[in-house]
């Protein structure tokens, strides 16, 4: 498909580059269709591989403006941590770790375009999926008249085998296993909050996957068999150590991963809703961030007010379905964060976790100068007058008076 007439030409476009099959046609196919100078940008946001062969494929198909950046602490500080505050869950299970990389992606699009004076930005994603309507509000909040070409959208390389010939026919390097039709039977994305895993074999909901599939657990039955106890410090709500060392995010993130896939933790096969109306099938391993939020509700239990921790849990499946249909730069979710941020100047403290073939145990929580939580009152033992018990009589018929009435009234 040929670009429109009636819209301006445009001369130079950023693209979202992996250096696969997928967006190494797509570099090409811009080329050519549009016939325009084409930019191309990597992110390591953790995927665990080398992001520097995209250069050498890049330069090989005339790529003169290559972007390459490190972008694992950003993802980490600005992203992952602010959704965990707010103890995300997409449909009470999804721990949105594709979801969030996205924003962050669009971000640097968009930041390479104005530096490179850019008329449009490229991805690719289908015209299936969510991740297109995440890149595409992202880099829509952040440049309102950027133009935004889809390439899944337009061309007519629906399959693989059409994807290898377009490349063949354009002398684009491909990997050997990819033109073997090797590799998995499936379709991958990976950062450092977790790796997912969709498309061919999975696409059948009632397919158990074989446990080689999974990447950075390992199966529950044959994790350790000895318990591990990890502690955890917070400030503000954030890790800021692990077992008493002061880390980074990035590097907490990375620890949490290593400590929990060798205990088999992480692991979820979902059928989840897309926001653009079809049920799909998911399976994703997230051991770091499954530690964090068991974590982090542990933390916030002593810390937070009853009502406010009642509030945040009211939001927060509104505050996840932003992120995973693409709202992370919306006046609403911009203005649930300052809410859910606010919330957590007090969640400050240490939890203790035991760690044991698929399972995250809270074996302790405290926080010196932030718990509300009072020995003195909660005590079965004599509490010394710290609570008159008495009380409770006149608060359960208060509370009942409404019961009482409607039961006078023959109300069931």
């Amino acid at each position: 498909m040929k670009k429109k007439s009636a819209e301006k030409p445009i001369k130079k476009v950023v693209l979202a580059y992996s250096g696969g099959l997928d967006t190494s046609v797509i570099l090409k196919w811009l080329q050519d269709t549009y016939q325009c100078e084409v930019v191309t940008f990597t992110a390591d946001i953790g995927q665990g591989e080398e992001v520097e062969p995209a250069r050498k494929k890049a330069k090989k198909l005339g790529i003169k403006q290559i972007f390459i950046e490190d972008l694992r602490e950003e993802f980490v500080r600005d992203f992952v941590y602010p959704m965990f505050r707010a103890n995300a869950l997409y449909e009470g299970e999804y721990l949105l770790g594709t979801s969030i990389a996205r924003p962050l992606i669009a971000k640097h699009l968009v930041e390479i375009a104005r530096k490179t004076g850019a008329d449009a930005i490229s991805h690719g994603a289908t015209g299936k999926g969510n991740d297109q309507v995440r890149f595409e509000l992202g880099a829509y909040a952040l440049m309102p008249d950027v133009r935004i070409i889809a390439p899944w959208r337009e061309w007519d390389l629906l399959s693989r085998d059409k994807l290898l010939a377009y490349a063949d026919r354009h002398s684009i390097p491909v990997d050997f296993k990819k033109r073997k039709g090797g590799g998995a039977p499936y379709s991958m994305d990976a950062n450092l909050l977790h790796i997912s895993y969709e498309g061919g074999i999975l696409e059948d909901p009632d397919f158990e996957p074989e446990d080689s599939m999974w990447r950075i657990t390992v199966s529950p039955e044959k994790a350790p068999g000895r318990p591990e106890h990890v502690e955890l410090d917070y400030r503000k709500g954030d890790i800021v150590a692990v077992n008493g060392k002061k880390m980074t995010p990035a590097q907490v993130l990375t620890k949490l991963n290593q400590i929990g896939g060798k205990h088999g933790i992480g692991r979820l096969d979902i059928v989840e809703n897309r926001y653009v109306g079809m049920k799909s099938r998911g399976c994703y391993e997230t051991p770091g961030g499954t530690i964090m939020l068991k974590a982090h509700r542990a933390i916030e239990s002593i810390t937070l007010d009853r009502e406010v921790l009642a509030l945040k849990d009211d939001l927060m499946p509104r505050y996840a379905r932003m992120i995973y249909n693409g709202y992370w730069y919306s006046p609403e979710r911009l203005l649930l964060q300052s809410l859910i941020d606010r919330s957590q100047s007090t969640v400050n403290g240490t939890v203790r976790l035991k760690l044991y073939k698929g399972t995250v145990l809270v074996v302790g929580r405290a926080s010196k100068s932030d718990s509300l939580f009072d020995s003195r009152i909660a005590t079965f033992d004599d509490d010394k007058g710290a609570y008159n018990q008495a009380d409770a009589a006149g608060f359960i018929r208060l509370n009942a008076l409404r019961l009482r009435i409607g039961a006078k009234r023959g109300r069931k």
